[in-house]
C-alpha cells in the first residue's frame, strides 16, 4: 500500500515486486511534481488513516482501493487543501492502540483511533491536530501502544527516546504537548514507534 505526497494511495500485490532488477523496477507511476511518501504491507483488509502536514487526517478501509499494477499511479486518497501535502499514512493493524502525532516544534499527543471515525477515501478529513505558528507543521503520524516508546530524531541529529505512555492521550483537535525540547532552527524531522528494551530482540 503506497501513499504520496499529492494525497493518492495506491494497493499492488506483493507478487508484482517477485523478479527484482539489479537496478530495481518502477513501482508505481508519480505525476509531475508528486512524490511517494509511506509504503506498508497489508492484508488488503485494514484501516488507513492518512495524515497532512496542516493536522488533517482521513481514515477508510483499504477495501475502497482496487488492487492496480505496478505502473499505476494510484487513487484518490485525500482532498488536501492549498498549500498542503501527506506525511504519512498508517495501517491500523492491532487492538487497544492510538494514533501519535507529531509537530516540527517538538509538540505532539496521543489519541484513541476511536476519535477517527471511519468515511471514504478522497474526502477532505479532520483535523487530527492543531497547528499553529508555535507547533509548527505536523510531520509524523505513527500507531503506538501504551508498552511502546518513542523515538524522536530532529532534523541536527538530536535523537530522545521516551515512553508512549508518557505522552497524554488527548483529543484531536488539540496541540498536544511539547515532547522535546528544540534548540533554536532545529525541527522535528521523524519519529518511530519500536518496542521497550525487555522485549528487543537478545534482551530476556
Amino acid at each position: 500500500l503506497m501513499v504520496t505526497e499529492k494525497g493518492n494511495i495506491k494497493k499492488t500485490a506483493l507478487a508484482e515486486f517477485s523478479n527484482p532488477r539489479k537496478t530495481g523496477i518502477g513501482a508505481i507511476g508519480l505525476s509531475k511534481g508528486d512524490s511517494l511518501i509511506d509504503v506498508h504491507l497489508t492484508d488488503g483488509k485494514q484501516d488507513v488513516v492518512i495524515g497532512t502536514a496542516e493536522g488533517m487526517s482521513i481514515r477508510f478501509n483499504e477495501q475502497e482501493v482496487r488492487t492496480m499494477g505496478r505502473a499505476a499511479s494510484g487513487v484518490r486518497a485525500i482532498r488536501l487543501n492549498k498549500n498542503d501535502q501527506v506525511i504519512g499514512g498508517v495501517v491500523l493493524r492491532r487492538t487497544s492502540t492510538t494514533i501519535l502525532v507529531a509537530t516540527e516544534s517538538g509538540f505532539g499527543k496521543r489519541s484513541d483511533t476511536e476519535e477517527y471515525r471511519i468515511s471514504h477515501r478522497g474526502g477532505k478529513g479532520i483535523i487530527t491536530v492543531k497547528t499553529t505558528d508555535k507547533t509548527g507543521r505536523m510531520v509524523a503520524i505513527k500507531e503506538v501502544m501504551e508498552k511502546d516508546d518513542v523515538v524522536i530524531v530532529t532534523n541536527r541529529g538530536v535523537v530522545i527516546r521516551q515512553h508512549a505512555s508518557d505522552i497524554r492521550v488527548a483529543g484531536r483537535n488539540t496541540q498536544g504537548v511539547r515532547l522535546i525540547k528544540l534548540d533554536a532552527g532545529d525541527h522535528v524531522s521523524d519519529v518511530a514507534a519500536v518496542p521497550p528494551d525487555d522485549e528487543e530482540p537478545g534482551n530476556g
